[in-house]
């Protein structure tokens, strides 16, 4: 991979500008007999599967109110705490908005498309049906914050420095890019090391750009409360560290007329303040400290808005509909452990869990079970026999999902509402009698040492305890000793970076897209890679080679078999315990703050709301 420069002093403006007119020459390098057709045209957008669905000359994206008020300020509360701006190297707790609000993507994705992408920092991408180079061609409008353009060269320097020096999933992606290479002052190329992976040109068009001229490589992976110079709409304007940051609308924001920001980033300030457990944060929420929120405790949503401020009216409680599957909610076990390694003893534990009566007495009833790493949508397997499409997927690899999962008709044991379900207890204990432990005198032993199963989960909030110590008492009942460990959400963050749990309490989200990203969720290379998110650290060649089926997917149907196959493979791993999940996305907003009607299909986004103007006089 090559650029125009090796990393090291950045030049000034004027040397990269001296140098624009030789950037062609600088970088020709051989190109395959096919680039001497006639290339693919310009395009205004990209989609992963089929055309995007919005034509080029769009005028917003449907879920934005291009008239929406502009001003005012809006408080968001976040759980735990930040000891960095910089959320591109993985070493601290990152401070949440800095992407989005100052550092900006080559396109912007449509949140009401499965995965679209639309220009933004660049103007037009030209992919051809291979999908084994992309290029990018740079908004002439685009600049930086500072006032400085942006430029081809400044896209190559923010690749190589992610490349090398970014996050690991910035690192295991942007490395399967065989070179990067700045055409022209405005046209940067990507070339891909085979057309097989035809999620990695959108994976770059979401690549943020970062200024060559203000960035400090040497220092870049350190920890910082000096932010990065981007192209977003909005700078930091004030930081606390730990505790809360300020953001301030860019007057001078190159970008706020562009079709994909049209009724976007309405709020003249944006502040995030830090809490470090849920229920404090609710509290400021009822006390006016906080604007919004967004709630996932069942029995909060249904007994805890009745104050004063909903009663008036001035709070108003909203329930929005998504198209997105709910993701997998779990109890999960970290398979690294001797305890966890075998898949039998997994599997009996979960019949150890009595959901019905979680659902029941901690929940009202009002939430659903969850059979799927990708519930609710077409992606998911429960309920529906294998495919002749995802049976051949599977062939190469004949034991790796149980028959009745294959078939459709498993499902997650729910336990009879008691918290004593004999049935499941004799079940759970025949298992774990295959897979060598037993009970001696009231305390499960591994048979050939001794050894007592003993295991600590991690917990990170009050309701993630409550619901552990409720998992914990069923374990009792089989001789498990489970300890629940109750730390902020810094401490858990570090842990779970470094795999250093037991178990855990995990949401993976998930998207009617889903990617490169799943590498990170389950791929074997992310099971020894630390700041990754495969927890259970599953290690499975199966899993490995449906996520690149997935992402080399040419159309829609095969792209869903081999989804709803990798969702069978996990499930018949036993890594977790699912959990459950509700159907409606719950917020909560003081009435001043207001949205579009039209909601897109992930749901709400807080881009495209206001504030209400004060009424005159």
């Amino acid at each position: 991979m090559t650029s125009r420069r090796p990393y090291g002093p950045p030049p000034s403006r004027r040397d990269v500008l001296a140098g624009a007119a030789g950037l062609a020459a600088a970088f020709a390098l051989p190109r395959p007999a096919r680039a001497l057709e006639e290339p693919p045209a310009d395009r205004h957008g990209v989609a992963m599967h089929g055309e995007p669905a919005l034509p080029p000359d769009f005028p917003h994206f449907p879920y934005a109110r291009p008239d929406a008020p502009k001003g005012g300020r809006l408080t968001q509360g976040v759980l735990g705490g930040f000891d960095t701006l910089n959320p591109y190297s993985y070493r601290g707790a990152q401070a949440q908005g800095m992407r989005g609000f100052v550092y900006e993507s080559l396109m912007a994705r449509s949140y009401d498309e499965p995965f679209s992408l639309y220009g933004l920092v660049a103007q037009t991408v030209e992919l051809p049906e291979e999908r084994d180079y992309v290029v990018f061609t740079i908004d002439p409008r685009a600049k930086f914050s500072d006032g400085e353009d942006v430029t081809a060269e400044d896209v190559v320097f923010t690749f190589e420095l992610l490349r090398d020096r970014g996050t690991p999933s910035f690192r295991s992606n942007y490395r399967r890019v065989r070179q990067a290479s700045a055409e022209s002052a405005r046209r940067v190329r990507f070339d891909l090391s085979g057309a097989d992976d035809r999620e990695l040109p959108l994976v770059l068009g979401l690549m943020p750009v970062l200024a060559a001229h203000a960035t400090d490589v040497a220092s870049f992976e350190d920890t910082t409360f000096r932010p990065l110079t981007g192209t977003g709409p909005y700078i930091v304007s004030a930081v606390d560290p730990g505790r809360s940051m300020t953001f301030r609308r860019d007057p001078n924001y190159w970008g706020k007329d562009l079709p994909a920001n049209r009724g976007l980033n309405n709020f003249d300030e944006i502040r995030c303040d830090y809490y470090r457990d849920a229920n404090s944060m609710f509290e400021a929420f009822k006390k006016g400290l906080i604007d919004v929120r967004a709630e996932n405790d069942p029995i909060r949503w249904t007994t805890g808005y009745d104050f004063p401020a909903v009663r008036r009216g001035d709070v108003v409680k909203e329930s929005f509909s998504s198209g997105v599957p709910a993701g997998m909610n779990a109890f999960v076990f970290n398979s690294r452990k001797p305890a966890f390694s075998d898949r039998r003893v997994r599997e009996a534990l979960g019949f150890l869990f009595d959901y019905a009566w979680i659902d029941r007495n901690m929940f009202g009833g009002a939430t659903e079970r969850t059979r799927s790493y990708f519930e609710g949508s077409e992606l998911a397997s429960t309920g529906l026999p294998a495919s002749d499409r995802e049976r051949a997927l599977l062939k190469p690899f004949p034991d790796v999902v149980r028959a009745d999962i294959l078939d459709g008709t498993w499902s997650p044991p729910d336990g009879d509402g008691t918290g004593r379900d004999r049935e499941q207890l004799r079940i759970a204990l025949a298992q774990l009698g295959e897979a060598g432990w037993s009970l001696d005198r009231g305390q499960l032993r591994k048979t050939e040492t001794g050894e007592a199963m003993r295991f600590e989960i991690l917990v990170s909030g009050k309701e993630q305890e409550r619901l552990s110590l409720a998992f914990a008492r069923g374990l009792e009942r089989a001789g498990v000793k489970a300890t629940v460990r109750l730390v902020d959400n810094v401490q858990a963050q570090r842990r779970m970076q470094t795999y250093d749990f037991d178990m855990i309490v995990y949401n993976w989200y998930s998207s009617l897209s889903p990617g490169m990203e799943q590498r990170k969720f389950w791929g074997s290379v992310a099971a020894d890679t630390p700041g990754e998110r495969n927890y259970m650290g599953a290690k499975e060649p199966a899993i490995d080679a449906l996520i690149d089926a997935l992402i080399a997917a040419r159309d829609r149907e095969d792209f869903i078999a081999a989804v709803r196959a990798l969702d069978r493979v996990l499930l018949s791993g036993f890594y977790v315990v699912p959990l459950f999940h509700v159907e409606k996305t719950w917020m909560a907003r003081w009435k001043a703050l207001d949205h579009p009607q039209t909601t897109p299909l992930f749901g709400p986004m807080l881009e495209t709301w206001w504030r209400d103007p004060a009424p005159a006089g």
